[in-house]
């Protein structure tokens, strides 16, 4: 059905069918209660009848990482650390996400900690596949249509890579966009809220509603937001320069993605020009990787050490890489993170924004893996936005995704790029398995 032809009851519960004909498939989904959905939506419905105020998502229902504290819904972290924990007050994201007449549909499964160790959840398009991490559930129920909207983080890939191995679109905004306060911390410094939607509108909509400034996140920037859905508004440009970057991650890349995109690219004729980035960014894949362990080691040493039990393998190996950084070389990474800024900005002086990689290739075969991140760590490291746009095809018929990055704060431009990308060279919806007619 088309927007504005359902109530928010309908719709949740068009939602809420999706979810029981293929949960036990993808498996996205912790935490679900549908009759406390149901009585979000039967709420807002009234709001509506007695003619009060709407908020911009009224009635859309939203997938939430478990890693958002809800005071309605626990919050476990992926992790048996905290198996039972129900805080008491909702994360400045789940009140904005209220605030704006949202349906909190659930809680979606999370690797453990927004780490490493994969959660339950398999790809729409193939469930032999993993759906990428840590944003696992999030990214998954977009894709099969379980929800229009949702809400993960990005500490290394977690946005930008299962937005590509499942097809969707993915944002992770400028660093400092959107409050952290009541989410699980993994790495201050990195950690970036993000969203998963159908097109670029839903991502420019949803984004609008949660770039308020919060002075309880001390890394907030002092004024997020951008008026996302109003730039959008405004038309596409008629041309973009877009610089192509191999990044120094390139010689990880599968064959069918290098070679999808290079020719992608050559598509796109003059609007694009292929850009070698300076040597600053030569080892820029390890100075993301000392900067992560090294907070890692910060946020989770303790509960490696009071219950090591309830911490998986994988986990405990990247607390322990973190203890053996020194602060000498955590000090020397983060200098040479402010070099490799400065020399970016550099860059956005002669293009518009840059195309990259979203993924190595297409979602692996294994789910006991989440994929390489080698594409994505640099630009979180970096804290510029980047959308991945599922324009690609692997060799196996499964997306993959072009990553589309801007400049600190020009989140906007990237945007519109991504929608001039996708009305291009899309054209149409391919990128979520087949189900329901609903849209957002």
């Amino acid at each position: 059905m088309a927007a504005g032809e359902c109530s928010a009851e309908e719709l949740t519960q068009s939602c809420l069918d999706r979810i029981a004909e293929r949960e036990e498939a993808v498996g996205a989904w912790i935490y679900l209660d549908p009759e406390l959905a149901l009585a979000q939506a039967r709420a807002l419905d009234a709001k509506k009848k007695a003619s009060d105020p709407l908020g911009t998502l009224h009635g859309l229902p939203v997938g939430l990482k478990d890693i958002f504290d809800t005071a309605d819904m626990p919050t476990e972290c992926g992790s048996a650390y905290y198996e039972g924990r129900r805080p008491i007050e909702d994360s400045t994201t789940a009140a904005l996400l209220r605030r704006a007449g949202a349906v909190i549909l659930g809680k979606t499964v999370t690797t453990e900690w927004a780490l490493s160790a994969p959660g339950k959840t398999a790809n729409p398009h193939d469930p032999s596949r993993t759906p990428g991490g840590s944003s696992s559930g999030s990214a998954a129920a977009v894709a099969d249509q379980m929800t229009p909207l949702a809400i993960g983080t990005q500490t290394g890939g977690s946005m930008i890579r299962p937005a590509s191995f499942c097809g969707v679109f993915g944002y992770k905004p400028t660093f400092g966009s959107i409050s952290r306060r009541g989410v699980s911390m993994l790495a201050r410094r990195l950690d970036t809220i993000g969203v998963y939607g159908r097109t670029a509108d839903d991502l420019a909509l949803i984004g609008d509603a949660l770039m308020v400034h919060d002075p309880e996140d001390w890394d907030m920037l002092a004024n997020p937001g951008r008026d996302l859905t109003g730039a959008m508004a405004e038309g596409l440009l008629d041309s973009f320069k877009f610089a192509f970057v191999r990044t120094p991650a390139w010689d990880q890349g599968e064959p069918d993605m290098t070679s999808a995109l290079e020719a992608f690219v050559k598509g796109l004729g003059d609007v694009v020009q292929d850009v070698t980035l300076e040597g600053v960014f030569d080892d820029i894949v390890n100075t993301h990787k000392t900067v992560i362990h090294a907070n890692v080691a910060t946020f989770l040493g303790e509960a490696a050490e009071k219950a090591p039990e309830k911490m998986r393998p994988e986990t405990h190996g990247r607390v322990d890489e973190g203890k053996a950084i020194s602060a000498v070389d955590y000090i020397r990474a983060l200098g040479l993170a402010e070099a490799q800024g400065q020399a970016l900005d550099r860059l956005f002086d002669l293009y518009d924004v840059i195309l990259t990689p979203s993924a190595a290739g297409q979602a692996p075969q294994d789910l006991s893996i989440t994929g390489n991140p080698a594409f994505n760590g640099m630009w979180t490291l970096l804290g510029v936005p980047a959308v991945s746009v599922p324009l690609l095809t692997g060799a196996d018929g499964m997306p993959i995704g072009v990553q589309v990055v801007g400049r600190c704060g020009d989140d906007a431009r990237v945007l519109r790029a991504a929608k001039w990308l996708w009305e291009r060279y899309g054209g149409k919806e391919n990128n979520v398995v087949e189900g329901p007619e609903w849209r957002p």
